[in-house]
């Protein structure tokens, strides 16, 4: 089997990380398709990327299908409505508006059944289709879990279907499913967590580097003695006298509230959010409100750290994964909430 190609799914503003800086970021490292979530997504990435091949993967939107060719969009079809709906927006031109064929091998969300697809290749595609088959594809349910016996039956009821259409290129690989046996590999892998740094083999060692790095400045210190509370519903309760920061960041910044230590959690074996301050992993206390984070300094000196210094939320050795795991989520909620207020800086 040749090497598959690689495209990049830039759904979410690529992850949170900014579509229109990501996108040609990539595109200059020689990514030449892309797939994205939505239409205004899809013209995003066009005015940046114009020679791009970008993919909708939820689909063709209703009455929109005028948008796509106007900015050489290729919906990847998931219903028999759909493909209905792009052949009344190509009126008979088949040589224009390519597009992909989702079926659904088991994640039950979007794609054609499998009875479906095959009644359509049962007849010559292309009278049937009226538009070119520029893909093949289906996802993934479980690919972060190798064992999963539903990978292999995904894997099989995949190749089946592309047995009806050989000479079509197909994909079916996302970030955790390139890890898998080359069976799933075909034509074109889809990373996209595994681009931003994410761990596409979560029971194993990240093969990713880390892309993002969020630090937030201190804006205050201050002392709770023994039996005092920190934070809204007084539910963290300082054990004895603690030195505690305060960050300038909160869920209106996309961090989770679910990251929240309370006296009931800190007692749990459940894993507690830190920041890293001066080198020193430091826990979370109390809430996490709208716009603001404290943590417990006490064991960083007094010298090593000031108003104004820098607490690390994402980075040094804290991955995404790791947060999304000590914030009650997943990395990917980590990073595709990223807020609006922190600054980006991108370096190449």
């Amino acid at each position: 089997m040749a090497p598959a190609g690689c495209a990049a799914v830039v759904k979410a503003d690529a992850y949170g990380t900014g579509l229109v800086e990501a996108g040609p970021a990539l595109a200059a490292a020689g990514c030449d398709t892309f797939f994205v979530a939505v239409p205004s997504e899809g013209i995003a990435l066009r005015t940046k990327c114009p020679s791009a091949t970008i993919y909708i993967l939820n689909g063709l939107a209703a009455g929109q299908g005028a948008l796509y060719l106007a900015h050489c969009l290729r919906p990847v079809l998931g219903s028999l409505a759909e493909i209905g709906d792009w052949q009344a927006t190509l009126r008979g031109d088949a040589d224009r508006g390519p597009a992909a064929l989702h079926i659904d091998t088991g994640m039950n969300r979007l794609g054609l059944s499998m009875r479906e697809f095959a009644s359509l290749m049962s007849a010559s595609p292309k009278p049937v289709l009226g538009f070119p088959l520029a893909l093949l594809m289906s996802h993934f349910v479980t690919a972060d879990n190798a064992d999963h016996p539903l990978n292999g039956r995904q894997i099989r009821e995949f190749g089946q279907a592309r047995a009806l259409c050989p000479e079509i290129p197909a994909s079916l690989a996302n970030s955790s499913g390139i890890f898998l046996t080359r069976d799933a590999h075909h034509d074109l892998a889809r990373p996209g967590y595994a681009l931003f740094g994410g761990n596409p083999t979560p029971r194993g060692e990240n093969p990713m580097r880390n892309v993002v790095t969020l630090t937030v400045p201190i804006v205050q210190l201050r002392i709770v003695e023994k039996g005092e509370s920190v934070g809204y519903d007084a539910r963290w309760t300082a054990l004895g006298r603690r030195r505690i920061a305060t960050l300038s960041a909160g869920y209106a910044d996309g961090y989770p509230r679910g990251a929240s230590v309370t006296d009931e959690r800190r007692k749990s074996a459940a894993p507690i959010a830190e920041a890293i301050i001066a080198g020193r992993r430091c826990p979370f206390v109390g809430r996490v409100s709208m716009d603001l984070i404290t943590v417990d300094v006490t064991d960083v000196s007094e010298e090593e750290v000031r108003c104004g210094d820098s607490a690390v939320l994402i980075g040094e050795g804290l991955s995404i994964d790791e947060v999304g795991r000590r914030a009650d989520t997943i990395g990917y909620e980590i990073l595709t909430r990223l807020g609006r207020r922190f600054e980006r800086i991108y370096r190449r």
